[in-house]
């Protein structure tokens, strides 16, 4: 499904961060990508998402080359592919939670029958996460916890084929890392959909079905 063939990439203040790094994923996977900070985990997912660029290396997506799109092409290809679940779980804040959910599909090309069907898939991802009830609220009366399974739903919206999530629990206390933690591993069995995650906790990193470390700028199993 996916295929990462020698990426690099490099910055200016830090060097090389990715050194002919490679990933094969196939379809329904769930991997954890671990490593301490700094070792290339945020850039290699943003590399993947196409919110970055790599210096060297391929990316192949069923096949098809991906890692020059435009930035328009790039846009399109991540609101009909990838999800994104990150750190902090970036609502905005003047929007209600339903509101914030539904927000990936102002950007969509579907038509009114195909965008139906995803409300309702929102509707029902809401009620599987538990905070359908939360739905009216502003992101600043929701709970930490809740807010982020808040993005998981709006990174899910759209149907992607891959959920990339860049330190999910990173900013939770463990009883909501568990919860997050238990929905990722549901969703990834339930829905079929291939999961990629950075993540610093190893007990997140046990519960997908490979675990990997960026050591020196590669992935190492």
């Amino acid at each position: 499904m996916l295929e990462i063939r020698n990426i690099s990439k490099s910055f200016l203040q830090r060097g090389l961060v990715l050194d002919n790094l490679c990933l094969s994923v196939k379809e329904g996977d769930s991997i954890a990508i671990m490593g301490p900070s700094g070792s290339g985990k945020t850039t290699l997912m943003n590399i993947i998402g196409l919110l970055e660029k790599p210096d060297l290396g391929e990316i192949l997506f069923k096949g098809s080359s991906v890692e020059r799109f435009s930035d328009a092409e790039s846009a399109s290809y991540r609101s009909r592919n990838i999800g994104f679940v990150f750190q902090e779980h970036l609502l905005l804040p003047h929007l209600t939670v339903r509101d914030n959910i539904l927000l990936p599909l102002l950007a969509s090309e579907d038509n009114i029958e195909v965008r139906g069907s995803k409300v309702r898939y929102a509707e029902e991802l809401m009620e599987k996460t538990g905070i359908n009830g939360l739905k009216a609220k502003l992101p600043s009366r929701i709970s930490g916890g809740e807010a982020q399974r808040a993005a998981l739903v709006r990174a899910l919206v759209n149907k992607p084929s891959i959920l990339l999530a860049d330190e999910p629990t990173g900013s939770l206390d463990s009883k909501n890392a568990n919860i997050l933690a238990e929905l990722l591993v549901g969703l990834n069995l339930e829905t079929g959909i291939t999961l990629l995650l950075s993540t610093h906790s190893a007990d997140l990193a046990g519960k997908m079905a490979h675990q990997f470390v960026i050591e020196d700028g590669k992935l190492k199993g």
